[in-house]
Protein backbone atom coordinates (compact mmCIF):
# COMPACT_ATOMS: atom_id res chain seq x y z
CA UNK A 1 0.00 0.00 0.00
CA UNK A 2 1.65 3.48 -1.07
CA UNK A 3 2.80 5.85 1.34
CA UNK A 4 2.99 8.56 -1.02
CA UNK A 5 0.23 10.02 -3.47
CA UNK A 6 0.99 12.35 -6.56
CA UNK A 7 -1.22 15.82 -7.20
CA UNK A 8 -1.35 17.72 -9.54
CA UNK A 9 -1.08 21.79 -8.04
CA UNK A 10 -0.71 24.88 -8.90
CA UNK A 11 2.27 26.58 -7.49
CA UNK A 12 2.65 30.18 -7.26
CA UNK A 13 6.54 32.14 -6.94
CA UNK A 14 8.26 35.72 -8.20
CA UNK A 15 7.78 34.60 -11.80
CA UNK A 16 4.63 33.52 -11.73
CA UNK A 17 1.92 30.07 -11.33
CA UNK A 18 3.02 26.79 -12.74
CA UNK A 19 1.32 23.51 -12.76
CA UNK A 20 3.49 20.76 -11.41
CA UNK A 21 3.46 17.42 -9.53
CA UNK A 22 3.66 17.32 -6.25
CA UNK A 23 3.70 14.46 -3.62
CA UNK A 24 2.00 13.89 -0.47
CA UNK A 25 2.24 11.96 2.42
CA UNK A 26 -1.16 9.11 2.75
CA UNK A 27 -3.62 9.23 5.33
CA UNK A 28 -5.58 6.50 5.85
CA UNK A 29 -7.82 5.04 8.16
CA UNK A 30 -6.56 2.00 10.32
CA UNK A 31 -8.94 -0.21 12.30
CA UNK A 32 -7.52 -2.41 15.25
CA UNK A 33 -9.49 -5.27 15.84
CA UNK A 34 -8.71 -7.64 18.60
CA UNK A 35 -9.79 -11.34 19.21
CA UNK A 36 -9.56 -14.01 21.64
CA UNK A 37 -7.42 -17.04 21.13
CA UNK A 38 -10.35 -19.47 21.81
CA UNK A 39 -12.76 -17.41 18.92
CA UNK A 40 -12.37 -16.71 15.53
CA UNK A 41 -14.40 -13.50 16.43
CA UNK A 42 -12.56 -9.96 15.97
CA UNK A 43 -14.49 -6.95 17.59
CA UNK A 44 -13.33 -3.40 16.74
CA UNK A 45 -10.61 -1.71 19.57
CA UNK A 46 -10.09 1.62 17.59
CA UNK A 47 -9.62 3.41 14.69
CA UNK A 48 -6.68 5.38 14.18
CA UNK A 49 -5.36 7.74 11.06
CA UNK A 50 -2.37 7.15 9.52
CA UNK A 51 0.52 6.70 6.71
CA UNK A 52 0.21 3.26 5.70
CA UNK A 53 2.93 0.81 6.48
CA UNK A 54 4.36 -0.75 9.36
CA UNK A 55 0.75 -1.12 10.21
CA UNK A 56 1.49 -4.00 12.87
CA UNK A 57 4.00 -2.41 14.45
CA UNK A 58 1.46 0.56 15.16
CA UNK A 59 -1.15 -1.68 16.50
CA UNK A 60 0.88 -3.25 18.43
CA UNK A 61 2.75 -0.06 20.02
CA UNK A 62 -0.60 1.20 20.59
CA UNK A 63 -2.23 -1.28 22.39
CA UNK A 64 1.14 -1.15 24.35
CA UNK A 65 0.85 2.21 24.97
CA UNK A 66 -3.01 1.70 25.77
CA UNK A 67 -2.42 -1.03 28.61
CA UNK A 68 -4.11 -3.60 26.28
CA UNK A 69 -1.18 -5.65 26.37
CA UNK A 70 1.52 -5.68 29.37
CA UNK A 71 3.85 -7.27 27.34
CA UNK A 72 5.13 -9.32 24.28
CA UNK A 73 3.27 -12.36 25.97
CA UNK A 74 0.00 -11.15 25.61
CA UNK A 75 0.31 -10.41 21.41
CA UNK A 76 -0.22 -13.99 20.34
CA UNK A 77 -0.54 -13.11 16.57
CA UNK A 78 -1.54 -10.22 14.28
CA UNK A 79 -2.55 -9.96 10.94
CA UNK A 80 -4.51 -8.96 8.12
CA UNK A 81 -8.07 -10.28 7.37
CA UNK A 82 -7.72 -13.83 5.79
CA UNK A 83 -11.12 -13.78 4.19
CA UNK A 84 -11.07 -13.30 0.44
CA UNK A 85 -14.63 -12.31 0.19
CA UNK A 86 -13.48 -9.15 2.09
CA UNK A 87 -12.77 -6.23 -0.13
CA UNK A 88 -8.74 -5.36 -0.71
CA UNK A 89 -8.70 -2.04 0.09
CA UNK A 90 -10.63 -3.09 3.15
CA UNK A 91 -7.99 -5.71 3.93
CA UNK A 92 -5.15 -3.19 3.82
CA UNK A 93 -6.59 -1.24 6.42
CA UNK A 94 -7.87 -3.69 9.15
CA UNK A 95 -5.31 -5.90 11.01
CA UNK A 96 -6.48 -8.19 13.70
CA UNK A 97 -4.59 -8.74 16.74
CA UNK A 98 -5.07 -12.20 18.85
CA UNK A 99 -4.14 -11.13 21.95
CA UNK A 100 -4.23 -13.07 25.60
CA UNK A 101 -7.49 -13.76 27.63
CA UNK A 102 -5.71 -11.26 30.35
CA UNK A 103 -5.36 -8.42 27.58
CA UNK A 104 -8.96 -8.46 26.38
CA UNK A 105 -10.47 -8.09 29.31
CA UNK A 106 -8.49 -5.14 30.27
CA UNK A 107 -9.48 -3.85 26.45
CA UNK A 108 -13.10 -4.35 27.64
CA UNK A 109 -12.88 -0.62 29.88
CA UNK A 110 -10.36 0.93 27.23
CA UNK A 111 -12.16 0.57 24.04
CA UNK A 112 -13.13 3.66 22.14
CA UNK A 113 -15.89 3.85 20.13
CA UNK A 114 -15.11 6.76 18.18
CA UNK A 115 -12.21 7.61 15.40
CA UNK A 116 -8.68 8.96 16.36
CA UNK A 117 -6.67 11.59 14.56
CA UNK A 118 -3.58 10.88 13.73
CA UNK A 119 -2.49 13.35 15.94
CA UNK A 120 -4.06 11.52 19.34
CA UNK A 121 -2.27 9.76 21.77
CA UNK A 122 -3.30 8.47 25.27
CA UNK A 123 -6.22 10.75 24.60
CA UNK A 124 -8.50 8.93 27.56
CA UNK A 125 -5.86 9.37 30.08
CA UNK A 126 -5.87 12.25 32.21
CA UNK A 127 -3.62 11.95 35.23
CA UNK A 128 0.22 10.53 35.86
CA UNK A 129 -1.13 8.19 38.43
CA UNK A 130 -3.27 6.91 35.60
CA UNK A 131 -0.50 6.45 33.02
CA UNK A 132 2.24 5.68 35.59
CA UNK A 133 0.54 3.42 38.11
CA UNK A 134 1.00 2.89 41.40
CA UNK A 135 3.07 -0.05 41.24
CA UNK A 136 5.44 0.87 38.80
CA UNK A 137 8.87 1.48 39.26
CA UNK A 138 11.11 4.27 37.96
CA UNK A 139 13.11 3.95 34.67
CA UNK A 140 16.70 2.58 36.08
CA UNK A 141 18.26 2.60 33.18
CA UNK A 142 22.26 3.74 33.46
CA UNK A 143 22.98 4.95 29.80
CA UNK A 144 24.70 7.86 29.55
CA UNK A 145 25.28 10.02 26.73
CA UNK A 146 27.74 12.84 25.37
CA UNK A 147 26.11 16.14 24.94
CA UNK A 148 27.91 16.81 21.47
CA UNK A 149 27.07 12.96 20.35
CA UNK A 150 23.18 14.14 21.51
CA UNK A 151 23.36 17.02 19.24
CA UNK A 152 24.14 15.06 16.25
CA UNK A 153 21.25 13.18 16.75
CA UNK A 154 18.63 15.35 14.69
CA UNK A 155 20.90 14.93 11.92
CA UNK A 156 20.58 11.88 11.33
CA UNK A 157 17.56 10.88 12.05
CA UNK A 158 16.59 13.45 9.15
CA UNK A 159 18.76 11.63 6.75
CA UNK A 160 16.77 8.31 7.00
CA UNK A 161 13.64 9.47 6.76
CA UNK A 162 12.93 8.52 2.88
CA UNK A 163 9.30 9.73 3.20
CA UNK A 164 9.79 12.78 4.45
CA UNK A 165 12.20 13.75 1.86
CA UNK A 166 10.10 13.60 -0.73
CA UNK A 167 6.87 14.93 0.84
CA UNK A 168 7.61 17.23 3.84
CA UNK A 169 4.92 15.80 5.41
CA UNK A 170 5.82 13.53 7.83
CA UNK A 171 7.10 12.79 11.51
CA UNK A 172 9.94 10.69 12.79
CA UNK A 173 10.64 9.11 16.04
CA UNK A 174 14.41 7.36 16.06
CA UNK A 175 16.19 4.95 18.35
CA UNK A 176 20.26 5.60 18.83
CA UNK A 177 22.78 4.17 20.74
CA UNK A 178 25.08 6.00 23.00
CA UNK A 179 27.56 6.54 20.50
CA UNK A 180 24.87 7.84 18.06
CA UNK A 181 24.47 5.04 15.73
CA UNK A 182 20.88 4.73 14.50
CA UNK A 183 19.52 1.25 15.56
CA UNK A 184 16.18 1.67 13.92
CA UNK A 185 13.46 4.40 12.42
CA UNK A 186 9.65 4.74 11.75
CA UNK A 187 7.92 7.84 9.92
CA UNK A 188 3.98 8.92 10.15
CA UNK A 189 1.88 12.03 9.18
CA UNK A 190 1.17 11.46 13.26
CA UNK A 191 3.81 11.54 15.54
CA UNK A 192 2.96 9.69 18.08
CA UNK A 193 1.95 6.89 15.35
CA UNK A 194 5.71 7.06 14.70
CA UNK A 195 6.93 6.30 18.22
CA UNK A 196 4.20 3.64 18.44
CA UNK A 197 5.30 1.41 15.04
CA UNK A 198 9.01 1.66 16.71
CA UNK A 199 8.21 0.38 19.99
CA UNK A 200 5.43 -2.11 18.60
CA UNK A 201 8.78 -3.25 16.37
CA UNK A 202 10.53 -3.78 19.35
CA UNK A 203 7.58 -5.31 21.32
CA UNK A 204 6.73 -7.93 18.73
CA UNK A 205 10.31 -8.97 18.73
CA UNK A 206 10.08 -9.41 22.64
CA UNK A 207 12.42 -6.25 23.42
CA UNK A 208 10.84 -4.37 25.81
CA UNK A 209 11.99 -2.71 27.74
CA UNK A 210 14.18 -0.36 25.82
CA UNK A 211 16.18 -0.18 28.41
CA UNK A 212 19.93 0.74 25.90
CA UNK A 213 18.80 3.76 23.57
CA UNK A 214 17.98 7.21 23.26
CA UNK A 215 14.12 7.80 21.59
CA UNK A 216 14.56 11.18 19.33
CA UNK A 217 11.66 12.57 17.78
CA UNK A 218 11.01 15.28 15.22
CA UNK A 219 7.74 17.03 16.69
CA UNK A 220 7.52 18.33 20.17
CA UNK A 221 7.54 16.20 23.33
CA UNK A 222 4.50 16.49 24.57
CA UNK A 223 2.64 14.44 27.69
CA UNK A 224 1.68 11.16 25.36
CA UNK A 225 5.22 10.81 23.61
CA UNK A 226 6.74 11.01 26.82
CA UNK A 227 4.20 8.37 28.33
CA UNK A 228 4.65 5.80 25.91
CA UNK A 229 8.68 6.44 26.07
CA UNK A 230 7.97 5.87 29.91
CA UNK A 231 5.97 2.36 29.33
CA UNK A 232 8.69 1.08 27.36
CA UNK A 233 11.12 1.90 29.77
CA UNK A 234 13.57 4.17 27.30
CA UNK A 235 15.84 6.30 29.09
CA UNK A 236 16.28 9.45 27.41
CA UNK A 237 13.41 11.18 25.11
CA UNK A 238 15.10 14.12 23.10
CA UNK A 239 12.78 16.35 20.91
CA UNK A 240 13.81 19.51 18.39
CA UNK A 241 10.85 20.83 19.89
CA UNK A 242 9.25 21.89 23.09
CA UNK A 243 7.70 19.60 25.91
CA UNK A 244 4.70 20.09 27.82
CA UNK A 245 4.62 21.16 31.75
CA UNK A 246 3.27 17.99 31.98
CA UNK A 247 5.37 16.18 29.77
CA UNK A 248 7.88 17.29 32.38
CA UNK A 249 5.99 16.51 35.11
CA UNK A 250 5.44 12.39 34.05
CA UNK A 251 9.21 12.40 33.09
CA UNK A 252 10.29 13.46 36.69
CA UNK A 253 8.22 11.01 37.79
CA UNK A 254 8.76 8.42 35.74
CA UNK A 255 12.69 8.45 35.53
CA UNK A 256 13.10 9.64 31.99
CA UNK A 257 15.64 11.99 31.10
CA UNK A 258 13.77 14.68 29.25
CA UNK A 259 15.53 16.95 26.82
CA UNK A 260 13.84 19.73 24.43
CA UNK A 261 15.00 22.48 21.85
CA UNK A 262 17.33 19.70 20.37
CA UNK A 263 19.10 21.87 17.79
CA UNK A 264 22.79 22.20 17.74
CA UNK A 265 24.80 23.89 19.18
CA UNK A 266 22.12 23.79 22.54
CA UNK A 267 19.30 21.86 24.00
CA UNK A 268 17.59 22.17 27.22
CA UNK A 269 17.53 18.82 30.01
CA UNK A 270 13.98 19.48 31.64
CA UNK A 271 14.26 16.08 33.65
CA UNK A 272 17.19 13.90 34.95
CA UNK A 273 20.49 15.26 33.66
CA UNK A 274 22.87 12.50 34.83
CA UNK A 275 22.38 10.54 31.97
CA UNK A 276 23.84 13.33 29.56
CA UNK A 277 27.69 13.32 30.11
Amino acid sequence: MPSIDRVRVLSRDAAGATEREDLLAVEEPLEIRLRSPASDRADSFVTTMRTPGDDEDLAAGLLFAEGVLAGDADLLAIERPSDPRVDRELRDNVVIATVSTEALARSASLRRRTVMGSACGVCGKTSIEDVLGSDREPIASELEIAGDVLLTLPDRLRERQSVFAQTGGLHAAGLFDPNGRLEAVREDVGRHNAVDKLIGSFLRLGQVPISGFVLVVSGRAGFEIAQKAAAAGIPVLASVSAPSSLAVELADAAGLTLVGFLRAPRFNVYAHPRRIS
